[in-house]
């Protein structure tokens, strides 16, 4: 696989002719201030981080690294869509793992990324090291373990692009990654911190998750967090609520899908703006709800709206919503202040919903991850 990166990209330099506000069929978000109200009540981390500056977050460091914590795996894509995994005639091997989509994704946008998380000492590890270092993604902090495999994923392509997932991980190395094996001065090094809850599952990677988290909130490091739910892999549903929601309070930035808005809400409407409101909390910069084609909705302290998405037909939809984080941390990482200027928040959530659109259009997550010229040609073509 070449490598796929490329110089950074300046969302100032497109020409985004309509700033109007943009409306949505199933509901409006009023662009206005609000106040976060309690969350649901249950236990959750406190960390104590460095002084703020006076945008809210630590003091602006010079480094635009991000580096993405977590698991990296094999996905087996089946190669015609709408059959089950039993009647797939064959699949498409491909890279994956949410953490290391969004380090891939950031590096092939032009930015800077680094991976940590286990790997097996297998082929297929070896493998998804080697793409890493193709891609311009910092693999220090990369391990591999000589006892476990390295974790693979079936995928169910519906007829529509949905997937459905069937996991190898009994367990796998991910799950394995201990305190002791953190690269803790990769971590202190970024100015953003991504992670998801998968790696909360299990001991000894939950141990390991929490440490690198606290390093890098100590550190004065910005903390992302795309829960990316998958309900099979936790022992049951509550159990998955309760652990995605215990380390809510201490991220700065939040990505969310409406399916997940219903999970941890316990059905609650995701279209609600009150419902949504219910999951901010007070430390939060920048709340996110993804929509899938139709785009996005943010929250900040000061403002909130949302942004239409461009339309595509859909052929694999893995690694879209990682393709979509990539795009915003990318811009995030070259320059906190955007978010305390609305316009240019909507120009990189434009930019991440074009990210987010490209990479549905190929099978597999990693491959499927576009380059700053394709994202800026899309912009320029839906604009135009």
């Amino acid at each position: 696989m070449a490598a796929l990166h490329s110089t950074a990209f300046c969302l100032g330099s497109v020409a985004l002719s309509s700033r109007q506000e943009l409306s949505f069929r199933r509901g409006n978000v009023k662009a206005s201030a609000f106040s976060c109200p309690s969350s649901v009540s249950i236990p959750r981390l406190s960390f104590q981080s460095r002084a703020l500056g006076g945008d809210g977050f630590p003091e602006t460091k010079d480094s635009s690294l991000v580096v993405c914590f977590g698991e990296m795996l094999i996905d087996f894509v089946p190669t015609i869509s709408g059959l089950s995994l039993a009647d797939a005639p064959a699949f498409k091997k491909a890279p994956g793992g949410a953490p290391a989509n969004v380090a891939v994704g950031i590096a092939r946008l032009g930015g800077s990324s680094a991976f940590i998380g286990k790997v097996g000492e297998d082929e297929f590890g070896y493998m998804l090291s080697e793409i890493l270092k193709e891609n311009n993604v910092n693999s220090e902090g990369m391990r591999f373990d000589p006892g476990a495999r390295t974790a693979l994923a079936f995928v169910t392509l519906r007829s529509d692009g949905e997937r459905e997932f069937m996991f190898y991980r009994n367990p796998s190395a991910d799950m394995l990654l201990q305190e002791a094996e953190l690269d803790l001065d990769l971590i202190r090094k970024a100015k953003i911190f991504h992670y998801g809850s998968i790696s909360l599952i299990t001991e000894p990677c939950k141990s390991a998750h929490i440490a690198a988290a606290k390093a890098a909130k100590d550190a004065g490091v910005v903390l992302s967090y795309d829960p990316n739910l998958r309900l099979p892999l936790w022992p049951s549903a509550e159990n998955a609520r309760e652990g995605i929601l215990s380390i809510w309070d201490t991220a700065d930035i939040i990505k969310i899908s409406e399916e997940e808005i219903s999970f941890l809400t316990k059905g609650e409407d995701p279209y609600d703006d009150a419902v949504v409101r219910k999951l901010c909390h007070p430390n939060h910069k920048l709340l996110l709800v993804t929509e899938g084609p139709e785009g996005c909705r943010y929250y900040t302290k000061e403002f909130n709206g949302r942004v239409k998405g461009l339309k595509v037909d859909a052929v694999d939809t893995t690694g879209a919503g990682d393709a979509f984080v990539a795009g915003i941390l990318s811009q995030l990482a070259k320059d906190l202040s955007l978010l305390q200027n609305e316009d240019r928040l909507r120009e990189a959530l434009m930019f991440a919903n074009a990210c987010g659109a490209l990479t549905v259009k190929e099978r597999g997550a990693i491959p499927a991850l576009p380059t700053r010229e394709a994202v800026h040609n899309a912009i320029l073509r839906s604009v135009g």
